[in-house]
């Protein structure tokens, strides 16, 4: 299309209307980016859209690894290829569509970040509880850092979670995951003993007529949020010697989890994943951690 830069432009301009919905502008501008750059491929390689076919795209993505494009970029310029093929295929520009042949490369996903045994149980110990009092602030942050790791659950479902989900004689939360997806997780007896001491001492002077059942209140007494939530486990850890995100408390949950002889099964379940490979990664964290154990233990590692 170099000899016709105004058929291009109005390819272009076509295609964005046909990407821009549902899909965020910063998606718009790179699908586009990578058409413009498949494009570019086709004229010098003589091909020109006409000759657009699964050897021309693996030929394009190849250039482009060898350039040192990464994992992640290859696998946008492979949706942003498919995309594009179909739009071709769908205007008629193209008679046949290769797009769904083409295969992407997998992402490396990396290890999360865990918190270790020792460290975990000194922060929630209360070993080094100077500078967290027992105000409302300090009893929830409390609460809601020994909920997050007994039980694995997302920032956002611990925000959701009522007073009345929360079974003390059975010793679990029901938790309302992804999909509206119900589940019910166990708790362990010190965030049991750290969610009385909030119900008892610190809910009760931050309520107001918009707590409703929340569990969990914010300073105005409604339902607290997750950015609150958040800065509650970073000021609660901070103040212990230690720091961690709410993800970083889940990833360290699982984790010790399958470190105890959990079995994939019950982590899964546990954390409400859909599928048993999302649960998987945090065996590579736990083999990882045997291996550096192993390597600084064994006398001929």
């Amino acid at each position: 299309m170099s000899g016709d830069p105004e058929g291009r432009r109005e390819l272009l301009e076509e295609l964005r209307g046909h990407v821009a919905v549902d899909r965020s502008p910063h998606t718009v501008r790179a699908y586009l980016g990578d058409a413009r750059a498949l494009l570019d491929h086709l004229d010098e390689t003589g091909r020109g859209v006409d000759g657009l076919d699964l050897a021309a795209l693996r030929d394009w993505l190849a250039r482009m690894h060898d350039r040192g494009a990464g994992r992640s970029t290859m696998a946008r310029r492979v949706a942003a290829a498919r995309v594009f093929t179909a739009f071709l295929y769908r205007t008629g520009r193209i008679g046949h569509d290769p797009g769904p042949h083409l295969s992407a490369p997998r992402r490396n996903r990396p290890l999360p970040e865990v918190l270790d045994e020792r460290e975990t149980a000194a922060a929630l110990s209360g070993e080094r509880a100077a500078g967290v009092g027992t105000d409302p602030a300090g009893l929830r942050g409390r609460a809601v850092v020994e909920l997050l790791y007994a039980t694995g659950i997302r920032v956002a479902e611990l925000c959701a979670v009522d007073v009345d989900d929360v079974d003390r004689e059975r010793r679990t939360v029901r938790v309302l995951g992804k999909g509206d997806k119900e589940r019910v997780v166990p708790v362990g007896v010190p965030a049991l003993e750290a969610l009385d001491a909030w119900l008892r001492q610190g809910r009760p002077r931050l309520a107001a007529p918009a707590a409703g059942p929340a569990l969990f209140l914010g300073a105005r007494g409604g339902r607290l949020g997750t950015r609150s939530a958040r800065r509650d486990v970073h000021a609660y850890l901070r103040a212990r010697g230690t720091d961690s995100a709410p993800h970083g408390l889940r990833h360290s949950a699982a984790t010790h989890l399958l470190d105890g002889g959990a079995d994939l099964r019950s982590v899964q379940e546990i954390l409400g994943h859909a599928s048993l490979s999302s649960t998987q990664i945090y065996t590579h964290v736990s083999i990882e951690r045997l291996t550096r154990t192993y390597n600084r233990a064994h006398p001929r590692a």
